[in-house]
């Protein structure tokens, strides 16, 4: 049942109401990993409260992580203006409001986490993170040199990026097949490097973000991450 935050700050018996707000106000209140408004109604059976980061007393801590193998042809959002499927569309209407790590563009696939999880959300998206980020990729133009020219370490928005791992799987002509391993998370990093190199994309996925692996998730499917991979996630450190 909905109650406003306030109030419901207030009966777990942290401060007052009137404290409560200036607690929200200030900024020391968040739900589901935003920033609160005064007012702002939340239910502690489906929503994530938390005071300076911590639950509300009495409460369980809910959070949730989910892996998903975002298919090609769907956003990374949890609504969109055009009316195209959304990653919010794949999961089942029973699970809480769970928000995206990152992204994945329209034409890639893969692994994407989801979760209601802020702090979770903040150390893998800070730019000092480094996670690694693991993708199969697929070319046409491929020519000899070319695993040289995507090791470079190329300007994307002004700034240099951390040199990526590049692997070739296979080759047959001009089309290629690599692994390509990367610690940021620049806008449509990998596609701006192919076509620094004059490589031509031809697929895309998403295979592993830090310890947590796509494994043999088929497109759409989604499952919950293990209690080894959240504590391994839960390490993770901005550099």
């Amino acid at each position: 049942m909905k109650e406003r935050l306030q109030k419901l700050i207030s009966a777990a018996g942290l401060c007052s109401r009137r404290t409560a707000e200036e607690w929200i106000a200030a900024g020391r209140v968040t739900v589901n990993g935003e920033a609160a408004a005064v007012g702002q109604p939340a239910d502690p059976a489906l929503d994530r409260i938390l005071v300076d980061g911590k639950p509300l007393p009495g409460i369980p801590d809910r959070t949730r992580t989910v892996l998903l193998y975002k298919p090609r042809g769907v956003v990374t959002t949890l609504s969109d203006e055009k009316g195209r499927p959304t990653v919010a569309s794949l999961l089942p209407p029973d699970l809480p409001r769970l928000y995206p790590v990152g992204r994945l563009d329209y034409y890639s696939e893969g692994l994407l986490l989801l979760t209601n999880d802020g702090a979770l959300t903040q150390r893998l998206t800070h730019p000092g993170a480094k996670t690694e980020k693991v993708y199969e990729l697929w070319v046409s133009g491929f020519f000899s040199g070319a695993e040289a020219l995507l090791r470079r370490p190329i300007e994307l928005d002004g700034r240099p990026i951390c040199p990526p791992r590049v692997v070739l799987l296979w080759r047959r002509d001009s089309v290629a097949k690599l692994e390509i391993t990367i610690h940021e998370g620049r806008n449509r990093q990998i596609r701006r490097m192919c076509q620094a190199a004059q490589l031509t994309v031809t697929r895309l996925k998403r295979v592993r973000e830090g310890p947590v692996s796509l494994g043999g998730l088929k497109p759409g499917q989604w499952r919950d991450l293990t209690a080894a991979e959240l504590a391994a996630l839960d390490e993770t450190k901005a550099l």
